[in-house]
């Protein structure tokens, strides 16, 4: 059977010009199986997230509510931390912070990210929520 030359730059393999035959491979995380003749390698799958405290009330996560500036542009995000919730119900806030504070944001690992100065307007709406928020920083 003959060997097919895997040279695109996007497939995550290309052949070694040195040594036929020879595959040089990506890093496990972005490696993509492209062709091949042996067994296939399953991709990994991505991480599940971590709720080791996800029976806590509100009123006894520790969440902190500090500002952030970011880059040299000056540009300010408010950042919720400590949030112990599912996925879905973390989203579920962004989205009504985002409509009441009229502002973008994102959900970035297991904390909340809102763009501009909003830390007095975001510990109310914790509050309201039975949470016991922090302010962290000036």
């Amino acid at each position: 059977m003959p060997q097919t030359s895997l040279t695109a730059s996007n497939t995550g393999i290309c052949r070694e010009g040195k040594r036929p035959g020879v595959l040089k491979t990506m890093p496990d995380e972005k490696s993509k199986l492209v062709y091949s003749t042996e067994q296939a390698i399953p991709r990994k799958e991505k991480p599940v997230a971590k709720n080791l405290q996800a029976g806590l009330r509100p009123a006894q996560q520790k969440v902190t509510v500090r500002l952030d500036r970011r880059g040299g542009g000056g540009k300010s995000v408010t950042v919720i931390e400590g949030l112990q919730m599912p996925q879905k119900e973390s989203e579920a806030l962004l989205k009504q912070l985002k409509a009441r504070l009229g502002t973008g944001g994102t959900v970035k690992d297991a904390s909340l990210e809102i763009q501009g100065d909003h830390r007095d307007a975001i510990m109310i709406v914790l509050e309201k929520r039975g949470c016991r928020p922090k302010r962290s920083g000036g």
